[in-house]
């Protein structure tokens, strides 16, 4: 890069830590514009249909052993555990709400900022005895903090090899958490300092059924509150830490972090409400994919004994999920040959068809060798603004069927309605609660009167385990 060039990414990024300290600041006083309060609630629901079923995974229930012996205290809710203290009942809760991919996204980012936010700013919240008009104020900051946050060094940090949830995550839900301490300037400059040492998660996980995937929520959540902790306690960290030389910035997305997208109308312009949520358990790079293949079967009765082979064409960040071979959950949540055989092989993509019975199908493996996964210079040049994928379909009698996918269900172009949001719900925590439960919770959930609704949550588990 040139010196005028970098100049200029220079001067940019004046003033965007101070920017960014003065919105949350003010934000704990600001009122949130109804429809940004009632998304919060949305994605409530939503968190918590990741959580439930998440917290009985095998790698929830090894992070809960961990909490239990570590993170004693009696201040917040760990889901499945009981009481703890709120950085250990961050530390499962976001652990278990990512243990199924089932939960929430923001495209431009390619982040879950819900598995980080709402663990950190909860737990936190009931630590203080929060109201629930402070904690949706301070979830709203946290959920459009890690959006920004992520969007803005997006897909420079996926490049770099970082995941961009635990990443942008710390960051982002310290700036909820600050919102709860009602921390000023100074502070929340130090809170941020902090957070941005705590940053971090290695992209090396896929392709690999390493598990630490799960946890990366869990742990920025944990560590978003270790950071307003430690800073209201007077621990101080560098000021102007997106900027600052070895910042954020510097460490993560050197010559391609866009201020901008950060910045330009925060505090007017919400950029959560144009997060998704996931109709299917996978990572969201496999849904445009998936989608393709359920409208071709919608169109015309074919199935997977019908089709020789098939090519996806997708934009590269997706691409690279593209194996074939499939020994774990995490793995077939990570396939797109996978994730084809399964829409062509089912009548229905849930957890039960990523499952230890479904990947072992004979017919479902040797299919997946036969999907080819492509880059695209097309959806590379629409990616992020969409997240296309054509698939193309091979059958044996010598047809080729296609379909292109520009946004996939749930996105806020084709967006899920609040009634099935609750359905998802009942869905995914209904195996675990009881159909009946789950009703009920969901409706406690969408009222959110109380934090105590978290405890419930967590009674209700246990009851049934």
């Amino acid at each position: 890069m040139s010196t005028a060039a970098q100049t200029r990414k220079a001067t940019s990024l004046d003033g965007a830590t101070d920017a960014l300290v003065a919105w949350v600041v003010d934000s704990a006083t600001a009122e949130l514009p109804a429809t940004v309060e009632h998304h919060v609630r949305r994605l409530l629901v939503d968190y918590l249909a990741a959580v439930v079923p998440g917290s009985a995974t095998d790698v929830a229930r090894a992070v809960a052993g961990h909490v239990a012996a570590t993170y004693g205290g009696s201040g917040a809710t760990a889901v499945g555990l009981g009481r703890v203290s709120a950085p250990g009942a961050a530390l499962l809760n976001g652990t278990s709400c990512h243990s199924l991919e089932v939960d929430d996204g923001y495209t431009p980012g390619s982040v879950h900022p819900s598995s980080v936010g709402f663990p950190a700013v909860l737990a936190a919240a009931e630590a203080l005895g929060s109201d629930t008009v402070t904690t949706t104020r301070a979830l709203a900051v946290a959920l459009e903090a890690i959006s920004r946050l992520a969007a803005a060094g997006h897909p420079t940090t996926w490049r770099n090899h970082f995941h961009n949830t635990p990443l942008a995550g710390v960051l982002g839900a310290t700036c909820g958490v600050a919102v709860l301490y009602g921390l000023d300037t100074d502070r929340v400059h130090d809170a941020l300092g902090i957070a941005a040492s705590h940053a971090g998660g290695l992209f090396a996980f896929l392709g690999k059924s390493a598990e630490v995937k799960r946890v990366h929520p869990g742990k920025a959540a944990r560590d978003a509150i270790a950071s307003v902790e430690l800073a209201a306690a007077g621990v101080t960290g560098p000021r102007s830490i997106l900027e600052t030389p070895h910042g954020y910035v510097d460490a993560f997305a050197a010559g391609g972090f866009d201020a901008g997208v950060l910045l330009d109308g925060l505090g007017r312009d919400w950029v959560v409400l144009n997060s998704y949520v996931k109709p299917y358990p996978s990572c969201r790079h496999l849904h445009g994919p998936l989608d393709a293949v359920l409208a071709l079967r919608a169109a015309q009765p074919i199935g997977l004994d019908d089709v020789a082979g098939a090519t996806v064409r997708t934009y590269t960040v997706a691409s690279h999920h593209a194996a074939t071979v499939v020994d774990s959950l995490l793995d077939a949540q990570m396939s797109i040959p996978f994730a084809l055989a399964t829409a062509l092989a089912h009548d229905e993509v849930g957890l039960t068809e990523f499952g230890e019975q479904a990947r072992r199908d004979p017919r479902i493996r040797d299919f997946a060798t036969r999907v080819e996964v492509v880059a695209d210079a097309q959806a590379d040049r629409e990616y992020p603004r969409l997240r296309p994928a054509s698939v193309e379909l091979r059958l044996h009698d010598g047809r080729v069927l296609s379909h292109r996918v520009e946004t996939p269900y749930g996105e806020p172009g084709n967006p899920v309605t609040d009634a099935e949001m609750t359905a998802k719900f009942v869905r995914l925590a209904g195996p675990v609660l009881g159909a009946g439960s789950a009703e009920k919770l969901a409706a406690d959930l969408w009222a959110f009167e109380s934090l105590d609704v978290i405890a419930r949550t967590d009674s209700y588990v246990r009851k049934q385990s």
